[in-house]
């Protein structure tokens, strides 16, 4: 069995606690917004909480059962993705430009909120493979989003245009599954260490 103790488990359940109350915050944000962007991430915000839980879960398993989790945490990172492709669509359809001023405001406080989830894991990020790497990519992910997202509000500012939001929703859908491909990866390697 792979025990990691309490200071990690402490750290995941704090990480989940934060994101799941930003979820909150950002989703409603964005649904008052009309904002692609702030969509994507609050959605990104739930299966952060999300994963974090189950890696609460999934610390005290062997090797083989975390790697089989750790694959489904990589299928868990891709549905942010898949949400933002339907939001992006619909915005498509209706492009209304999010006020910039509130979209860049929501934006910093998600990137306060990742950065301190970031800051937490990043001692963590190799202890307990595809898992703690899992969250950690996620949170660090999250950070470059919430900036590209602050910056999509300056830009909206300037331009009135939906497109700066679309686009930076779009972004995030990418490193969404880049973030996928890494921790699947890692969840192989750690079934099969030779692979």
């Amino acid at each position: 069995m792979f025990n990691l103790g309490s200071n990690l488990r402490r750290a995941v359940a704090w990480v989940a606690a934060i994101n799941l109350a930003y979820f909150g915050v950002e989703f409603s944000a964005a649904l008052y917004l009309g904002s692609v962007s702030l969509f994507a991430d609050s959605i990104d915000f739930l299966e952060d909480s999300s994963i974090n839980l189950l890696i609460l879960i999934g610390l005290g398993w062997s090797a083989a059962k975390r790697s089989i989790l750790g694959q489904v945490l990589a299928a868990v990172i891709l549905v942010p993705g898949i949400a933002t492709l339907w939001q992006a669509w619909e915005k498509f359809n209706f492009p209304i430009a999010p006020e910039p001023l509130p979209l860049s405001v929501v934006g910093a406080g998600a990137f306060a909120a990742n950065l301190v989830c970031a800051l937490i894991l990043v001692r963590y990020r190799s202890e307990a493979g595809s898992l703690t790497r899992a969250a950690f990519l996620s949170a660090r992910n999250d950070v470059f989003a919430n900036m590209a997202i602050v910056g999509a509000g300056i830009a909206t500012a300037f331009t009135t245009s939906a497109w700066p939001d679309l686009i930076v929703g779009l972004g995030i859908a990418v490193l969404n599954a880049d973030a996928a491909r890494d921790v699947f990866r890692a969840a192989r390697s750690e079934a099969d260490p030779h692979s």
